[in-house]
């Protein structure tokens, strides 16, 4: 039980530390290009004709027609900005248990090095590798089917973290070459394609925000890696 409660009290006094840094950095950075590219899907979105059937509707289908109300979302301002950072600390309490799980299981004090190290694993397993094939999409983009692509995200992070694995716990030749293969298999495969569209975001700005959003992550791992070495050193000390 006390290696239980070291595991929690440190990811979670990770998490927030992290999970308030990166909002930070994301206030600056991804928010304001995601609210550009809004700007112009909601101009898309307006300069679109209406739909052949809505021009069509009979007037008694307009009381109650629910189905074009829009989707609710967060308010611009204090109500998004707080959603965003506690979106942020949740998602960074429960990688940083996943680290913290690690250091247990090591048996073994991490140093901040070390923690470095398994968040730059982090950072090449859920942001890197996945990102080669499926790089992060602003609003108002072309995107492949939901189903498809969270197939092969989830397939690219586990053979990356089995790949990464055998590569640096294992000093076998077959490792090494499984290790490789294991990495670069699912890019042989390739990511479900997008349909082919025009997108209403300009390629400037999407390259841009794949590139911030990429530092911001890698930061991201970096922190938590730090972090969570840290406090589960302080936390589980006798």
């Amino acid at each position: 039980m006390p290696v239980f409660r070291s595991i929690v009290f440190s990811a979670t006094l990770a998490g927030l530390i992290v999970g308030a840094v990166i909002s930070v950095a994301q206030f600056f950075g991804t928010v304001p290009l995601i609210q550009q590219s809004e700007v112009y899907e909601r101009k898309a979105a307006a300069e679109a004709p209406p739909a052949a059937h809505e021009q069509t509707a009979a007037p008694h289908d307009h009381g109650n027609d629910r189905s074009h109300d829009s989707e609710w979302e967060p308010k611009d301002g204090l109500q998004r900005n707080a959603f965003t950072v506690a979106a942020n600390i949740l998602t960074a309490i429960g990688f940083a248990l996943l680290l913290t799980g690690v250091y247990a299981i090591r048996g073994r004090p991490v140093t901040w090095r070390e923690g470095l190290l398994w968040g730059l694993g982090g950072f090449v397993v859920f942001t890197a590798a996945p990102g080669l094939g499926l790089p992060p999409e602003l609003p108002g983009m072309p995107v492949a089917e939901l189903s498809a692509r969270q197939t092969w995200w989830i397939a690219t992070a586990t053979a990356t973290a089995v790949g990464l694995y055998l590569l640096a716990f294992r000093s076998a030749a077959w490792a090494a070459v499984l290790g490789l293969g294991l990495i670069v298999l699912p890019h042989l495969i390739g990511a479900p394609l997008a349909p082919e569209s025009h997108g209403e975001v300009p390629a400037a700005l999407s390259r841009r925000f794949i590139v911030v959003v990429t530092l911001t992550s890698l930061l991201f791992w970096a922190l938590l890696g730090v972090c969570t070495s840290i406090a589960f050193g302080r936390v589980s000390r006798p």
